[in-house]
């Protein structure tokens, strides 16, 4: 453990200057299968990377730096083979190809991106194109970056295959730029003191390969799918428990969970404070302190750690997790899925090149606030009632499958906001464990957390009936003054902002405002969101994803 020096994720940029000024440029990044080297004493693992070249590939892929209003055009290329490296279950909904190969289609998490460049699971393609899903349309996706400075990252979204492909190392950050509105904030910024932490469970096999499963839970129903998949190694830019030399200075740390399922409970084992200044693509109103912070699959927090207070006899601190799994009353953690990494601090006091950097007060100008969520849930024309279940067999008692409102993807869409409008919706979760919601294209935030009362009574009527109306969800929930304060829960101020991931707690009811536009300013879409194939919403636990809780949203006029 700690033998590792943390890995610098190489940089692409996604704009070209053209007489000193920004353009759109155009990249070709390919998906490879190569040889990674995850600890100096584990011997080397075959993955799928993403890279300029199968030389330049790495894990995770490299970081596309992209500018506010600067269009970046991608030719994704699959040169992957002809067999996946990793067991996969032909019984859940899964793109297969009629000549072999493994499917690919690349999501830009939390980006405000046409339908057609979305990475539609139906969109999928193997190695040259050579046979490709019923919504793929074409090879070179078009981001338009028209949204605020923030984190985003890529990954694979291919019908069934997701969790597989993320597994394999399918996965890379992104970041949107604008230096005019970011740089008055003074954060720790360059190369050495602005980094990505991109945050991955494994487990490997003794000969150095990455282990899944090959049997299901429940194989008589599905030969290899399982609720959840927990490594037992936490690795992070692709090394397992690595180390990091830091200065006795600030350092902005953009940190991304990619793993499975894994939540995560993120801390300094010094006792020392993370400042939050963004979390997933938007920055907070005010930097927020916290000891720690629930990471969940798919979700990025933005925080600085101040290495300067720490004491002169102090040079080493642990990051630290101890959120059990399943998320939150599962196995409790222990070494070594407790550790994540490790900073080592320099003896010197004085760093090198001073340290002039800060983290003021107000993140964001008031003339450039982000919308109110109470004021936008006030301007909201619909509530609609969005509801997690988990099927078991009656005979082995073991989870078979997982749907929103008992739907399944392929089944007709439900759900049809009208483009430009502002939506209620009360996310119930009957489930056993926390799901991280995450829509395509827009922006939500969560407004209020309520514990549901006479649980089994109101998911008995809601399996029978699927109606949380007629099922009278109302009086399930808190109504006197002493169980509202009880049994309603406050959003934690890290996530008070418009996320691209919010966590659904079991047994609850969580009240997300979702906003159809461009939330910065409330303007449309810089295309046509309406057109095909659409969006989807899910659970962002990629083994729920793939079997299959996940659903269609189509935008209307």
């Amino acid at each position: 453990m700690y033998v590792d020096e943390l890995p610098k994720i190489p940089k692409i940029h996604g704009y070209k200057l053209r007489r000193g000024i920004p353009v759109a440029k155009k990249l070709t990044i390919g998906m490879y299968h190569k040889k990674w080297r995850f600890h100096r004493d584990l011997a080397e693992s075959s993955v799928f990377v993403y890279g300029k070249t199968k030389r330049s590939a790495t894990f995770p892929g490299p970081t596309i730096e992209a500018l506010q209003g600067v269009a970046t055009h991608v030719e994704w290329r699959n040169h992957l083979p002809k067999k996946h490296i990793l067991p996969w279950d032909p019984t859940v909904p899964t793109a297969i190809p009629k000549n072999g190969g493994v499917p690919t289609v690349v999501h830009l998490h939390a980006g405000v991106t046409e339908p057609e460049s979305d990475g539609s699971s139906f969109a999928w393609f193997t190695a040259g194109f050579k046979e490709t899903g019923p919504y793929w349309s074409r090879s070179t996706y078009r981001y338009l970056n028209m949204q605020r400075p923030g984190n985003l990252w890529y990954h694979d979204h291919a019908l069934g295959l997701t969790r597989q492909n993320l597994l394999a190392g399918l996965v890379g950050p992104y970041v949107i730029r604008n230096h005019t509105f970011e740089r008055p904030m003074n954060l720790p910024c360059g190369s050495e003191f602005d980094r990505h932490l991109i945050i991955a469970d494994r487990s490997f096999n003794t000969d150095g390969s990455i282990y899944m499963n090959s049997t299901g839970n429940d194989p008589t129903v599905h030969p290899q799918w399982q609720p959840e998949y927990f490594g037992d190694t936490i690795t992070v830019n692709g090394k397992a428990w690595p180390f990091m030399n830091v200065q006795r200075r600030k350092y902005r740390f953009r940190v991304i969970s990619t793993s499975n399922a894994r939540y995560f409970n993120v801390r300094l084992s010094n006792g020392m404070n993370f400042t939050v200044v963004g979390s997933d693509a938007s920055y907070l109103p005010k930097p927020v302190a916290t000891e720690s912070f629930i990471l969940s699959p798919a979700e990025t927090f933005d925080v600085v750690v101040d290495f300067s207070s720490v004491g002169v006899n102090t040079t080493e601190i642990e990051v630290t997790n101890d959120a059990p799994y399943p998320y939150p009353d599962g196995t409790p953690t222990s070494i070594p899925n407790n550790r994540i990494m490790k900073f080592i601090v320099e003896p010197k006091k004085s760093p090198c090149p001073p340290d002039t950097s800060t983290v003021p007060a107000n993140l964001i100008a008031d003339s450039d606030r982000y919308p109110s969520v109470v004021e936008a849930a006030k301007q909201a024309t619909l509530r609609r009632y969005i509801v997690m279940y988990e099927y078991w067999s009656n005979i082995t008692g073991e989870v078979t499958h997982l749907y929103i409102n008992g739907k399944r993807l392929e089944d007709p869409v439900s759900e049809t906001p009208k483009l430009g409008s502002t939506e209620i919706w009360e996310v119930i979760n009957l489930t056993p464990d926390d799901h991280p919601l995450h829509l395509h294209l827009v922006a939500f935030q969560a407004l209020k957390i309520q514990k549901l009362t006479d649980l089994q009574d109101f998911t008995n009527c809601m399996t029978q009936t699927n109606d949380a109306e007629k099922c009278n969800v109302d009086r399930h929930l808190p109504t006197t003054t002493s169980t509202a304060n009880n049994n309603t829960k406050n959003i934690v101020e890290y996530e008070k902002t418009w996320k691209n991931i919010v966590k659904i707690e079991t047994g609850s009811m969580t009240t997300v405002v979702v906003k159809f536009d461009m939330v910065e300013n409330n303007g449309p879409f810089p295309f046509d969101a309406t057109a095909e194939p659409g969006y989807v919403y899910h659970c962002h636990i990629l083994d729920h994803e793939d079997n299959s809780m996940i659903r269609p949203f189509k935008l209307l006029k």
